[in-house]
Order: structure tokens, then sequence, then C-alpha cells
């Protein structure tokens, strides 16, 4: 258990922040935490300075810095936001945490299983707040669904199934952008981008596009399985996958891409419980969702309508009874009709436990448990074969 001593804050004590990291997904939580009270966004580091100036669009007064240490190095920074490409988050975690910051990481927690290891440990060694950016452990449905599995309405939970559908035009693949005529050695710290990847000449595709190579991203599965699988974690109480089975490809749009657009997970738990996550870059009729499947009730989860990348939040939670197990028990809906999760409600709880110095909803332990479950199933995929949790932990990934 780690205790959150030192520095209690008031409720209207002001927190002094800095951003590691401001490009689509940073700029988005940028413009969320300006508008809590009592935030001062003191500095932002991004590696390419065009996120410089559109950063200081959202937080005029912000300084900037192409190196993250740099921000690090400032006093009186109280938190840090790290928001930087997968495969600097633990570099940033690390550091953060060695610097005194309390820390807000961006999920999935890690680009790696020995990173996940190496980050959780510091966590569990430091006197900081730690959230996970894993915004729907804020969701306020969650602890409905909790209370309906604790108190026996769901009965034994066998199955789960989960899933998340994306289109696009023809012709334009899920996540591409268009390289900025200054994305140029002149304009971009390449070196702390790369942050110990073979050197090379700077690619300004790679740069901008990073989500669509293993060298820096875990593709769809650490994008959004993530927050599904945390989910469903957190809900049943699991702990780590014992195996990953995982087929798909690169299907909707042959761009060059090395991620899978196309994908199915399976994840076999301890106690019988096997949990199923499907996804699609070509087709986005059914959305999102999760259903819970028990035998005596099911709960049915998801955003009617929408799906994660368009910005609604249209979250809704149900329990259907089964009426073989539990003929007179009624159906349910959520008890917050229309509640949803959000950046902004995530960084307020965050916000609120540095202040209270106490456990924020998305520690580093539901980061880690979500990243190993994620890193299982991409080494399943590219393996194409199962991989136990004891494999899993013993393979050294190569950039």
């Amino acid at each position: 258990m780690v205790a959150y001593p030192r520095n209690i804050l008031g409720a209207n004590d002001r927190v002094r922040v800095g951003m590691i990291g401001v490009g689509n997904r940073g700029q988005d939580l940028l413009a969320q935490i300006v508008t809590l009270p009592n935030i001062e966004m003191v500095a932002i580091a991004d590696v390419y300075r065009r996120r410089h100036e559109e950063a200081k669009k959202i937080a005029p007064n912000i300084t900037a810095f192409d190196d993250h240490r740099r921000l690090l190095d400032v006093k009186d920074i109280d938190a840090v936001i790290v928001a930087s490409p997968l495969h600097t988050h633990a570099r940033h975690f690390f550091d953060s945490l060695s610097a005194g910051k309390d820390l807000y990481c961006e999920k999935t927690m890690t680009w790696s299983i020995p990173e996940a290891e190496r980050c959780l440990a510091a966590a569990q060694a430091s006197d900081r707040i730690v959230q996970i950016g894993l915004q729907w452990q804020s969701s306020r449905v969650l602890a409905d669904a909790r209370n309906w599995v604790t108190t026996g309405l769901v009965g034994k939970v066998t199955q789960v199934e989960c899933w998340m559908s994306r289109n696009t035009p023809h012709g334009k693949g899920q996540w591409v952008r268009p390289v900025p005529s200054d994305c140029t050695a002149e304009h971009v710290n390449w070196a702390a981008f790369l942050d110990g990847r073979p050197e090379r000449p700077l690619d300004p595709y790679r740069l901008i596009n990073w989500r669509l190579f293993w060298e820096f991203s875990g593709g769809n599965i650490t994008e959004n399985m993530v927050h599904q699988i945390a989910w469903i974690m957190s809900t049943l109480d699991l702990p780590l996958p014992m195996f990953a089975y995982t087929s798909g490809g690169v299907f909707s749009e042959k761009d060059g891409r090395e991620v899978p657009d196309t994908i199915a997970v399976t994840l076999d738990f301890p106690n019988d419980l096997v949990v199923t996550w499907q996804s699609t870059f070509s087709n986005r009729h059914y959305g999102l969702g999760d259903r819970i499947l028990g035998s005596d009730g099911t709960i049915e989860h998801g955003w009617a309508g929408s799906d994660m990348a368009n910005g609604e939040h249209r979250e809704y939670i149900r329990y259907y009874a089964e009426p073989v197990n539990r003929p007179h028990s009624e159906n349910l809906t959520d008890s917050s009709p229309g509640g949803h999760a959000g950046d902004r409600d995530h960084l307020t709880d965050w916000v609120g436990c540095i202040r209270a110095r106490k456990a924020p909803k998305a520690p580093a332990e539901i980061g880690y448990r979500s990243a190993l479950a994620c890193h299982m199933a991409n080494l399943a995929y590219r393996r194409k074969e199962r991989v136990s949790l004891k494999e899993a932990k013993s393979f050294v990934p190569e950039f």
C-alpha cells in the first residue's frame, strides 16, 4: 500500500502543471485541463516545434521546450501530464516521478511488458499521485456494473464480448495524417523522438504517423482495446490473463501500415472466463460496447450510435435478468442516465487526488494489468500463435 503523505492542498490551492507531448491527443487534454479551477499551465515539451505554437493558442502563457528534461527541471511545476507517443511513455513516466512530480500518463501505460514492470515498481516506490489515462475508470456507470456483479445479479460469468468499429472514406486509412511542410530536421528533435531506437535521418511520415508502426506503437489494441479491457478487469476484478490468441491483419487499406486494422482477440482468464475483443476499420455500424454474460444476467455497456473517434459520449449500461435463473428479477438501467467517462472527469479526479493526496481512479496498477493484456494480444498476433503470460513476460521486445 502506497502512502500519500505531504503537501495536502486545499480545494482552492493552485496546481502548477506541465505537459510532455502536445500533438493531437495532448492538445485535447490541454484544452480540458486549462478549464479546471485553480490550474496553472506552466510549460510544455514537444520534439516538434510546430506543436509549441499550437499549444500556445490554447495556453498562451506557457514556456515551451523541445526536451522534456528541461521541463522537469522547472521547480514550480507540481504535476506533469504525459501525452507523448507510446514508445516514449516509460521514459517520461520514470523521469517525471524521479523529478518528484505527480503524474498523469496517457494510455497505454507503456510500449512493452518490461517497461510496464519497471514503471509499476517506480509508482509503488513513490509517494507521487499517478493516474493513467484510462478515462473509462472515471465512468459514472462503472460503480453500477461492479455492484450488479458483486451482489450476484449476474451470476457466474464465463464470457465477455467487446467490440470497437470505425470506418473512413475509401483510400483514407484510419490515423493517416498529412505531413506539414515544416516537419524538417530544423524543427524536430529527432533523437529525442527515437528514444534509443536505431539512429537514422528524420522520417517526417513516421514522426507524424507513428501509430502505424510497431517500433513506436501497439496499434489499435493499445489505442482502443486497452480502455475496454481495463473497464472489464475493473468491473470483474480480474487478474492478468493466462493466454492470448489474436488473428487479423492489414485488410482495410493497403497503405504501408504495419499494425493491423482488423483484429479478433481472445484472452483466457483464470476461473473459467474468456474475454473477446473484435475491431475493424472498415465498418462503424455497431460502434463500440461490451457484454458481460453471466448465468443469472447480462450487463450491456456501450455508447448509443457513437464511437471513440467522433467525440460523442452517450454512455449507457443495462442489466437483463436471465429468466431461467432469475424469473422474478427486473431489468435495470444505470442510475446516472446520460453519464459518461470523459477527459474532464478523469483530469478532475487526478487534480482532486493531488490536492487530497489520495489514490486516483486509474492508478498504475490497472495501467499495468491492462498494458500486459494488450501486449500479450499483440505478441500473439505477431507470432501467429497462442501466447502464455509466462512466455510474454520472458519475451524481450526488439525495435
